[in-house]
């Protein structure tokens, strides 16, 4: 049975990680002395201190939020394996580019384990003790990715701990997976029972109690009794027994696992005094920092966050998770936990039951914002009058030719905020998730008390060819005091520049008051024509997911794929029923063509030339199927015209303007597209998306 407060928990757990990882990212791996000589305690968010921004994108949070969701995409089966959760990592990690720290074999554990699913060791095999060794398969990486797993199995430790068990086995093995089990084992606990000590208990009893993770625990519980109110006591001894020169390798388990409790322990569940303690210990901080905050996320609820500082303001919600999914890169919190609660109502046998009929952005839960900011305006969240919460745009009255906006982003919020984040090894990879040709939609209600009329407007940042965000609205209406309207806008065509945020404009408003969004939301098929562009947004709303791409050559997308098969992505996992064009010109390549209902880089179907063979109809899931295919001519250096439609189960294939291929098939019901190129070259340069009704 699911607690009746399952899905704000599970947001308190997401946004409990982010801040963490947020919190203790400015610092990871230093020492707690130079924390404290350069810092001090952490008591609060110190990216200004340092230089750095705040919000970024970090494998911390991509990978726990990229990982866990093999279980949405093999039907959230109980008996999830091992090797379909391996399967999961090739789908989605972009080698040398997403999610992981690429420090190469033998040195980062993780991309170890991705070369040995590469070379079709299936895991558990991947991230064995016996195929990598122990330093290798004892770091740290089995626990920062596992909160989600503990989340989806509410109150049910022992399966938290299995799932945990199961998904560390892809990368890790030995110790490595104890720690994550009990760290999975307490959060699972933590919704059903908050006492600290009954949820080590608890945990403890799920590994070997011979285990050097076990031992540790029960040794720093008992440095805790002896001197409750001062953790750097523990601390030392945590130095002493288990610290960084007891083991080897880059980012041990033990040591990093022996600061959560000890900062659990002497924080007594307090947030902000259990992740001062954990970040100014040192060592890996944002991990460390990321699991703890979710543990008491869960424990203490939406409460947590409401001890001492402003937590949430800062972040708005806002986290990114870059991977081979192309529209999933722009998310937050909210976003997040929707999809781990759902995964945990159907593990759990109910259906799920997303709020406000499925909103994308519908603000349910107390503080969230999902990703909105004002500009001249203040947002926040607040129960409406009519008793739903929403989010709250608090405006003065606006001068003459003064405008106020509440936006969130929906693509990377500026060129150099994607220079940045590629600089510093971590790029923020992501496709829009909104097009020209979809429509938003909203409904908003001006509070009873403001004492005049305003005019609101739909509006959308686009970039233009100097790589700047300009602002547009559609055309504006009135709303009185008290009055409730529904405004929509279908995006029209942008000249294909990229749309990086959206929201809602008040246009004039003689004086203040609080206007209420209940919801926001956008649907329907994209409309849209993807080709070279001045500037250089337009080819980074693409995710690149082949060895070499770029806008320096003559064509719109030249791919160059070495050995394999690799997609150029874009687009969003929301997209159903359309059709989509482009023209390719295989170049020495093995096979080349277009790609529909695209969900990574092993999802999807696909229409393949193959020169001097035929046109193949293709089903990528898990390994590749041939639905349909058809002899023909197909020559190098010639360029044909393809085109998939895909409605429902039923799959077309045309080329040249003739439907050569068509086959049913219900596996796959929704994604973007993509660019296919398997070994060698191929060109494209006009690619268009467009609703069913258009063909």
């Amino acid at each position: 049975m699911l607690q009746s407060d399952y899905d704000e928990r599970v947001y308190a757990g997401v946004l409990g990680k982010i801040i963490g990882v947020y919190l203790g990212r400015p610092f990871e791996g230093w020492s707690n002395e130079r924390i404290e000589e350069t810092l001090g305690d952490i008591e609060y968010y110190v990216h200004d201190k340092v230089g750095v921004p705040l919000i970024v994108t970090d494998d911390d949070i991509s990978g726990t939020f990229t990982f866990v969701r093999a279980l949405s995409d093999y039907q959230c089966d109980p008996q999830l394996t091992p090797k379909q959760i391996g399967q999961t990592w090739l789908n989605y990690l972009i080698e040398n580019r997403s999610v992981l720290w690429w420090g190469g074999m033998g040195n980062s554990t993780e991309h170890t384990a991705y070369l040995r699913l590469t070379q079709g060791y299936d895991a558990p095999a991947s991230g064995s003790m016996e195929l990598n060794g122990q330093v290798v398969s004892e770091q740290i990486g089995a626990q920062i990715f596992i909160d989600g797993w503990a989340m989806v199995c509410p109150g049910e430790p022992e399966l938290a701990a299995d799932f945990a068990r199961r998904a560390g086995s892809v990368s890790h093995d030995g110790e490595a997976l104890h720690g994550a089990q009990v760290i999975a084992a307490m959060e699972s606990q933590a919704f059903v029972e908050s006492d600290i000590d009954k949820l080590i208990d608890v945990a403890v009893e799920l590994i070997p109690s011979d285990s050097l993770i076990n031992r540790m625990i029960s040794d720093i519980r008992e440095w805790h009794g002896q001197d409750p109110d001062d953790w750097r006591r523990s601390f030392q001894k945590i130095k002493e027994q288990y610290g960084y020169d007891k083991y080897g390798g880059n980012c041990h388990m033990v040591p990093n696992h022996g600061l959560i409790v000890m900062a659990l322990l002497h924080g007594a569940g307090h947030f902000q005094d259990s992740l001062k303690i954990v970040n100014t210990a040192g060592w890996d901080t944002d991990c460390n920092s990321g699991n703890l905050g979710c543990l008491l996320g869960i424990r203490n609820g939406l409460a947590a966050f409401d001890e001492g500082v402003d937590w949430r303001g800062p972040i708005a919600d806002i986290c990114y998770v870059p991977t081979a999914d192309s529209g999933g890169g722009i998310t937050d919190a909210a976003t997040e936990a929707a999809r781990i609660a759902s995964m945990g109502r159907k593990l759990n046998g109910f259906e799920d039951e997303p709020p406000k009929d499925g909103a994308r952005y519908h603000f349910s839960h107390p503080g969230s914002v999902q990703g909105f900011r004002g500009r001249e305006c203040v947002v926040s969240n607040l129960k409406a009058p009519n008793g739903e919460r929403a989010l709250a745009i608090h405006f003065d009255a606006l001068p003459s030719g003064k405008t106020a906006q509440a936006i969130t982003g929906t693509f990377v919020e500026s060129h150099e905020t994607a220079r940045y984040f590629e600089q510093r090894g971590y790029g923020l990879m992501a496709s829009p998730i909104l097009h020209p040709g979809q429509t938003i939609s909203t409904d908003v209600l001006l509070s009873s008390d403001a004492e005049q009329a305003i005019e609101i407007a739909l509006c959308i940042d686009v970039f233009d060819s100097e790589n700047q965000a300009v602002s547009l609205q559609e055309g504006s209406i009135g709303i009185e005091p008290g009055e409730h309207k529904t405004l929509s806008w279908k995006i029209p065509s942008l000249d294909g520049y990229p749309i990086a945020a959206a929201g809602l404009e008040i246009v004039t408003a003689p004086a203040g008051g609080i206007l209420y969004v209940d919801r926001y939301d956008w649907r329907g098929s994209p409309d849209v024509v993807l080709e070279r562009r001045q500037g250089s947004m337009w080819h980074r709303a693409w995710v690149n997911g082949v060895d070499s791409y770029g806008p320096r050559y003559p064509e719109s997308f030249r791919l160059i794929q070495n050995h394999g098969t690799g997609l150029l992505l874009y687009g969003s996992r929301d997209w159903v029923d359309y059709r989509m064009t482009a023209d390719v010109t295989p170049h020495l390549v093995a096979r080349s063509g277009i790609a529909t209902r695209v969900q990574g880089l092993r999802r999807y179907y696909a229409l393949l030339l193959k020169p001097g063979t035929g046109a193949q109809l293709v089903r990528e899931l898990d390994g590749t199927r041939v639905l349909a295919e058809v002899p023909m001519s197909i020559d190098n250096y010639r360029t044909y015209e393809l085109e998939m439609r895909v409605r429902g189960s039923q799959i077309e294939g045309y080329i040249d303007h003739q439907k050569v291929l068509s086959e049913s098939d219900i596996e796959l019901t929704e994604g973007g597209i993509g660019l296919v190129i398997d070994t060698g070259r191929t060109a494209t340069q006009r690619v268009q998306v467009a609703p069913l009704n258009m063909a």
